[in-house]
């Protein structure tokens, strides 16, 4: 197997083609990060006579740009990973690399996959990648709405002139318009596939998940593969974080807090109510302050406890159980 790094950046990719593993030897390509530049690499590939079956990229998550270059590698037919960028750095770290450039990140890419062997990644489906489209424009112009409405609120107290008001107050009527269209969108999208719609109606089976959070969870767990709930919890940064070692460093556990912080926002929210109204979460949680923990590292539990359901009744594909006692 050859093994093939890829930094990807908006406008190019550095590609790193490991060709000699003992003598850490590379051959290097850059491309433009576009379908011609993904035809140019594919050429480039074939050109050193390598066939698409003995051929392992891995490239960084980086946001929307590297998107499109996994699903055509991905489509080509070759094996494609999709590495945590926080697992590479951590790996650049123990190999003593401390210079940063494209082309020594897509070396260290190719070494990763080499010896960390990063399981291959699957492309979501359309349904979920417009999903996760119209999700990002609602959260986009929401920010927008919460940006005018703070102006409007400080013209007021500032006695700006009434023109100032009336065109911030223009504005806000305008970007509510836009919110309950692109939510009427979401929920048409989402209704009208079989699968979308039936795993929502399972989450918000769970006592807390509304409309909402549901609908921003099943963009996520459709959009990535999770084998665990753990690895669900762990995207989402609720996992606990330990700092303990010997007798001198003996810090509190703390929540990840890596993956979408407005994910994790809704889910803090979610699981405020579900500590009074959700019988497996409020156990939890009244479990944990019974032992002395703080209300916060409790609620962090809670959070956790409700991605853990999430997940169960997707796996399943059962509605909630309030009585079901290995929940």
């Amino acid at each position: 197997m050859h093994y093939l790094g890829i930094d990807v950046a908006k406008a190019k990719l550095d590609c790193s083609l490991l060709v000699d593993q003992e003598q850490d030897k590379y051959k290097f390509k850059t491309v433009e990060n576009s379908p011609a530049g993904f035809a140019k690499l594919l050429d480039w590939i074939m050109a050193r006579g390598l066939s698409v079956a003995e051929l392992h990229i891995v490239m960084e998550a980086t946001g929307i740009y590297h998107e499109q270059a996994a699903i055509a590698l991905h489509d080509a037919g070759i094996k494609v990973s999709v590495a945590n960028p926080a697992h590479v750095k951590g790996f650049a770290y123990g190999l003593g690399v401390r210079t940063k450039t494209d082309g020594v990140d897509s070396r260290v890419l190719a070494r990763y996959g080499l010896l960390a062997k990063p399981p291959c990644w699957q492309p979501p489906s359309l349904e979920s990648r417009i999903l996760k489209g119209l999700l990002a424009r609602r959260e986009a112009i929401k920010q927008d709405l919460r940006r005018e409405q703070n102006r409007l609120e400080k013209a007021e107290s500032g006695k700006e002139s009434t023109l100032i008001q009336q065109s911030i107050t223009d504005s806000i009527t305008f970007l509510m318009a836009q919110l309950k269209k692109i939510q009427s969108q979401i929920d048409d999208h989402i209704d009208q596939d079989p699968t979308l719609k039936n795993d929502r109606e399972l989450l918000e089976s769970i006592p807390a998940i509304g409309v909402q959070s549901s609908t921003q969870l099943l963009a996520v767990m459709h959009g990535h593969t999770f084998n665990s709930a753990e690895q669900l919890a762990a995207y989402l940064g609720v996992v606990p974080i330990e700092r303990q070692s010997g007798s001198s460093l003996n810090g509190r556990a703390k929540l990840s807090k890596s993956g979408p912080s407005h994910l994790r926002a809704t889910l803090y929210m979610a699981a405020v109510v579900a500590i009074q109204h959700n019988p497996h979460v409020k156990a939890v949680y009244e479990r944990l302050l019974a032992k002395g923990k703080t209300k916060m590292s409790a609620l962090g539990a809670a959070m956790r406890k409700l991605v853990h359901l999430c997940f169960g009744v997707l796996k399943t594909q059962q509605k909630y159980q309030p009585d079901y006692k290995n929940a």
